[in-house]
């Protein structure tokens, strides 16, 4: 008889479909700006191209990143890979600000002796091709994320929807230039593009220090934990303390210390603490639990209330 995968690996092979759904999004767009580009001369739609380069790294590195963070534990890393996820994230924040480096690389020297553009009707047709592809891979992206509270995939989506706004902004770019003749617009859409692309990678790489450096969970998690304090508070003579929460990746690590009446038996307790945990568990999912009894009357219990017991 087959035995069922672990829940880690089944969720790493529901993921990895979405990042393959990038890769080959990636691959499709990088030849249709290609093409734009080559076909018109714009530095706007060269940088749109570079930017596509750096979707398809980011979109390998996403799918590896899912595989290594659904390792299971073992003796060496006991809570698991799960913050490989932040790595991938952080590691696109900069390759989209590198991205931007290039696209600065390009315009200036446009920006100081401009260029004509050649058959832009058509270029702007391609790369508008290429933005439709972005846009319904971006929202597949988004969406699996959330469903699946993966931070690599939201932030591989949301990158594709930055790409997309993007290559709006240069293909109203080239289209000014055509209507207008004047050629500098098309490297000052490119500026305006790298700064954006700047502004989105900052914001990868913060989110996934955040993660990297133990945050908690978040305060709608949080909130949903101290009601079922408060509930038991009143329905027993217990108190909670020293609550700390962190995330990584998809996985929540929760701990609190459970003081409850001298009188109880470690059997009671222990019945209270495994109800409180189920409880927890079906408010914020994918949670590991550690708790603490101590008994309510005891001075030193209340020692470390506000410190984490080593």
């Amino acid at each position: 008889m087959e035995s069922n995968p672990p829940p880690a690996l089944r969720r790493s092979t529901s993921l990895e479909r979405f990042a393959w759904l990038s890769i080959a999004a990636a691959l499709a767009t990088i030849a249709l700006k290609t093409l734009a580009w080559w076909l018109t001369g714009s530095v706007g739609l060269l940088s749109d191209a570079l930017e596509s380069l750096v979707n398809l790294v980011a979109a390998v590195l996403a799918l590896s990143m899912l595989r290594l963070a659904a390792t299971p534990p073992d003796d060496d890393y006991p809570h698991g890979l799960s913050k490989a996820e932040y790595l991938s994230a952080g590691i696109e924040g900069a390759l989209i600000v590198l991205a931007a480096a290039g696209i600065l690389f390009t315009a200036i020297p446009r920006l100081v002796a401009p260029e004509s553009l050649e058959a832009p009707l058509l270029g702007l047709g391609i790369s508008f091709v290429a933005s439709l592809i972005n846009l319904g891979a971006a929202l597949v992206l988004m969406r699996a994320g959330k469903r699946y509270d993966s931070i690599t995939l939201e932030a591989d989506g949301k990158h594709l929807m930055t790409d997309v706004w993007t290559s709006a902004g240069v293909i109203v770019g080239v289209a000014l230039v055509f209507l207008t003749g004047w050629l500098r617009l098309d490297p000052l859409v490119a500026l305006a593009v790298a700064l954006h692309i700047v502004w989105t990678g900052v914001g990868l790489v913060r989110r996934s220090v955040a993660g990297l450096l133990d945050a908690a969970i978040v305060p709608g998690e949080q909130a949903e934990v101290t009601k079922i304090f408060k509930e038991y508070g009143n329905r027993y003579a217990v108190k909670f303390h020293a609550f700390r929460t962190r995330r990584a990746g998809v996985r929540r690590f929760i701990s609190f210390h459970l003081l409850v009446p001298d009188e109880w038996s470690v059997q009671r307790a222990h019945q209270l603490s495994e109800e409180i945990e189920e409880r927890i568990r079906e408010l914020v999912p994918n949670s590991a639990i550690l708790v603490h009894i101590e008994p309510i009357s005891d001075p030193a219990s209340y020692d470390d209330e506000d410190l984490d017991r080593m």
